[in-house]
């Protein structure tokens, strides 16, 4: 198993911390992993993307230019970064924040209202965990029980509190992309 992922929006939204967790996931259960950050000079509202790469064997280079799948967080992302997943990959966007979604064909898309479900949660924070649940659901690379751990690597202790809330989010973000997946069609 190899996974090369792009997850990409603005400073922020979880960007970073949501490739971390999903990095020490990978750690947890022994696999090779990379995490990559990229980001500019702002605390916030700049851009931000990481790459994260998981793989069962060595990980020849932390450095790619094209991706098995896609977490897209805003439109300057999406124009960056849609044309950058493989024929056949995994592109997930968060559908509040994009305005001119992709119309390639040739990939997985599937429109998640993250923001509008963190708001429902009354915590906008657990955005990136509602968009890391999805793509789980669609790429199980590593299991919740995992990212569940990582989340306690990841937050400062003084937010382990809002663990409960966050496993709440990636539930909830599962549940969204089955419920896309059915109204697509797709068996599962």
């Amino acid at each position: 198993m190899l996974e090369e992922l792009i997850a990409a929006g603005f400073g922020g939204q979880g960007v970073l911390s949501m490739g971390m967790t999903l990095a020490y996931a990978g750690m947890i259960e022994n696999k090779e992993i990379t995490w990559m950050p990229s980001y500019g000079p702002e605390m916030r509202g700049g851009t931000a993307n990481c790459i994260t790469i998981i793989s069962d064997t060595k990980i020849s280079s932390p450095i790619i230019s094209v991706f098995d799948s896609a977490i897209i967080l805003n439109q300057p992302s999406m124009d960056k970064f849609e044309s950058k997943v493989k024929p056949g990959g995994l592109l997930i966007y968060e559908s509040t924040n994009i305005i001119k979604p992709t119309t390639r064909t040739d990939i997985e898309v599937f429109a998640i209202p993250a923001a509008t479900e963190a708001v429902k949660m009354k915590n906008s924070k657990t955005l990136n965990m509602i968009m890391l649940g999805a793509y789980l659901e669609r790429r199980p690379v590593v299991k919740l029980e995992s990212v569940l751990e990582a989340l306690k690597k990841v937050l400062p202790e003084r937010y382990h509190n809002l663990l409960p809330v966050n496993k709440s989010a990636l539930e909830r973000g599962a549940e969204l992309i089955e419920k896309e997946m059915i109204s697509l069609g797709e068996a599962f």
